[in-house]
């Protein structure tokens, strides 16, 4: 899996710090970063997605809250 640092939240301490990478490979993000509190997983699931879709959050994924420093991070399709 061939991936790509993109960046870490700036002066952020050793033992606290979101990060991002790309798989080059899929385009997938990997996103090390805080996990949601339950009030802000029951936040996300009384407001759902789509009608019909399941609001419970599978053991194999989670939520987690992204600081929007790091958006600027994330690639841009039309950018790459």
């Amino acid at each position: 899996m061939p991936l790509r640092f993109l960046g870490i939240i700036p002066n952020s301490p050793d033992t606290d710090s979101p990060t991002i990478w790309l798989d080059e490979g899929t385009g997938d993000l990997l996103i090390q970063s805080y996990k949601a509190t339950e009030e802000e997983v029951k936040a996300c699931q009384e407001i759902g997605s789509i009608p019909g879709h399941s609001t419970d959050v599978p053991d194999h994924e989670t939520i987690i809250r992204l600081p929007k420093v790091m958006l600027q991070y994330i690639p841009h399709p039309d950018s790459e």
